[in-house]
């Protein structure tokens, strides 16, 4: 029995809590707090038609709908949870604050009450693959594991299942470690770079949430850094624990390294060959950056065996490179996961050798995309543009010392449709076609599971 999870319940009864968000994250939350006799508001800015079942699950679990455009006026409660989405600096929650309401989220009230080992992954790109990897490499080991966070399932109502010996996996975003004020026993950083300045005020917000990840830790726990990415290396001067890096390009003192061909793990005691590049069943650099990291996140909880076996039969994510299908020799990859410059060049586009057919574009997050222009140059022959993105990257292309007219061919659409049909007739027997946006979905769709499902869909469809 979780004694630290009974108490906070129990003290909870008669308490006024918000949960602001009605997404996948607090709904789950809204009944637990109902059912433990807490005073629960349900606020959200859409209207009660907008949200559909989500408002009525609110409502029959006893909870008080807030809805529409003034939901957070006068709101009269003592604990506030926010969705992951929303500005921790928002006005709104600067005020709360500044009249003693507690701000928290579904993720910090989980690190508070969690009793067994939590191991979390952040990154602007990678961590999906990185956290679902070290999920792998457990469950494989035959320990119990509780994936969740950023990854899309929330953990808080599996908190009466979890035992001491378990593992907690967690893939944390910017958004949720902004007010983190507790770290886990190990913590990955995947790289650093720039992204969501839609929303963070600058860079140095950004780069400071990310630093939450390690900033609590203490002097026994483990962090893992990317040596070849300067900010995440950097945070090795933040955290109290023992650091690992992993790095493609050079040796380490502690952590994964490559050479000849093969990934080493070293520490105090051993340097030891792991796995081969070559044993690894997915393809891409990127993709063997996010083995190293996983391997130094669990090396001490399983064997080099259990490590070759998920290298051997793990196909990876969806929407993370995925091959969709081969239709006339031409084959169709979704990689909507792709929502930075970054992810596009070091994901995707340094996957083959030959050039590809790519559409790309999307929401605006005021990235730079200066970087990524040099790369579509020389690693696609037609670009295919769409989304309020599309006359930056444009711009990027052109602007690139590497670029030369008509090479590569660029072409705007108007919708995923039809970007689709001018990749497809476009394409001749050899080709690749991939979505691979370098930006956010959200100028079209809810998110990128919603954008990568359409483009499938479109693709499947294709005669």
């Amino acid at each position: 029995m979780n004694t630290s999870v009974n108490n906070y319940f129990e003290n909870i009864s008669g308490k006024r809590v918000a949960f602001i968000g009605l997404g996948r994250s607090n709904l789950p939350l809204i009944k637990m707090f109902c059912d433990a006799g807490a005073v629960v508001f349900a606020c959200d800015s859409r209207t009660e038609e907008a949200l559909g079942q989500n408002a009525l699950f609110a409502k029959e679990a006893g909870a008080t709908l807030s809805l529409g455009e003034h939901y957070l006026d006068d709101l009269d409660v003592e604990i506030v949870f926010r969705t992951p989405g929303m500005n921790y600096n928002s006005p709104v929650l600067t005020d709360m604050r500044n009249r003693g309401i507690t701000i928290t989220s579904e993720m910090e009230l989980f690190f508070e009450l969690c009793p067994c080992r939590i191991i979390a992954v952040t990154g602007s790109d990678g961590k999906t693959t990185t956290t679902t990897i070290i999920s792998e490499l457990l469950k494989a080991q035959g320990h119990t594991v509780h994936l969740g966070g950023n990854i899309g399932n929330p953990l808080m109502p599996e908190i009466y299942d979890i035992s001491e010996d378990d593992f907690a996996v967690v893939e944390l975003s910017s958004f949720q470690l902004i007010s983190m004020k507790k770290s886990p026993l190990v913590s990955v950083v995947t790289n650093v770079a720039p992204n969501h300045l839609d929303v963070h005020k600058d860079m140095d917000e950004y780069i400071d949430a990310k630093r939450n990840i390690v900033a609590y830790q203490l002097s026994g726990d483990k962090t893992v850094l990317n040596l070849d990415n300067d900010i995440s290396a950097s945070f090795a001067d933040d955290t109290k624990a023992h650091v690992y890096n992993f790095s493609r390009t050079q040796s380490v003192g502690h952590g994964t390294y490559i050479s000849d061909g093969v990934i080493r793990y070293c520490d105090d005691e051993s340097d030891e060959a792991v796995i081969s590049v070559s044993d690894i069943a997915i393809p891409g650099l990127h993709n063997v950056e996010n083995f190293m990291a996983a391997i130094c996140a669990v090396k001490d909880y399983v064997t080099n065996e259990t490590i070759l076996h998920v290298a051997k039969t793990f196909t990876g994510v969806k929407h993370r490179a995925q091959l969709v299908r081969e239709l006339d020799g031409v084959r169709y990859y979704n990689d909507s996961i792709a929502s930075s410059p970054t992810r596009t060049a070091c994901g995707m586009l340094s996957l083959f050798d030959e050039k590809l057919i790519l559409i790309c574009g999307g929401y605006d997050k005021n990235i730079p995309y200066a970087p990524l222009g040099p790369v579509i140059c020389n690693k696609v022959k037609t670009l295919i543009l769409l989304g309020a993105t599309s006359k930056k990257i444009e711009a990027a292309v052109k602007e690139s010392p590497e670029y030369i007219d008509g090479n590569p061919v660029i072409i705007h659409a108007d919708s995923m449709e039809n970007a689709v049909s001018l990749a497809r007739e476009n394409a001749v027997c050899g080709d690749i076609v991939a979505l691979s946006p370098a930006s956010a979905s959200f100028d079209m769709y809810r998110d990128f599971e919603q954008r990568g499902e359409h483009f499938m869909s479109i693709v499947m469809e294709l005669q």
